[in-house]
């Protein structure tokens, strides 16, 4: 599916994605990533959502996001709860969906100017 730009400037937004990968400013990626509006982890050392830990989003903290959107590929399959109960406790939105799901929130959320990552599992 292709997404339509809206007015981003030089921020990153999704532009699409479909079965194994996400775009990116029309740049195709197919590896695990965390998308800020100003920068891309591109080699994000995720391999399920089972193994997540806080380290995982280590990286995250220190642009301090508002929310944090994790995309669990093609079905929303929930972290640890004592994992997502770590994040909301340090100040910092977290929520949960399909990977489509968190490329459209976060297209609205940067729209709007609000700082948000995308942890995205493909």
């Amino acid at each position: 599916m292709k997404l339509h730009l809206a007015n981003f400037g030089q921020q990153n937004i999704f532009s699409g994605y479909g079965d194994g990968y996400v775009m990116i400013n029309r740049v195709r990626h197919e590896n695990n990533l965390i998308v800020l509006p100003d920068q891309i982890m591109d080699e994000w050392p995720v391999e399920s959502v089972a193994q997540l830990s806080v380290e995982h989003f280590d990286c995250i903290l220190p642009h301090k996001p508002e929310i944090i959107l994790l995309g669990t590929g093609e079905q929303i399959n929930f972290p640890d709860y004592g994992l997502m109960a770590k994040i909301i406790q340090s100040g910092i939105g977290f929520e949960v969906m399909d990977t489509q799901a968190a490329c459209r929130t976060y297209n609205i959320l940067v729209e709007e100017d609000r700082q948000v990552a995308a942890a995205i599992i493909l």
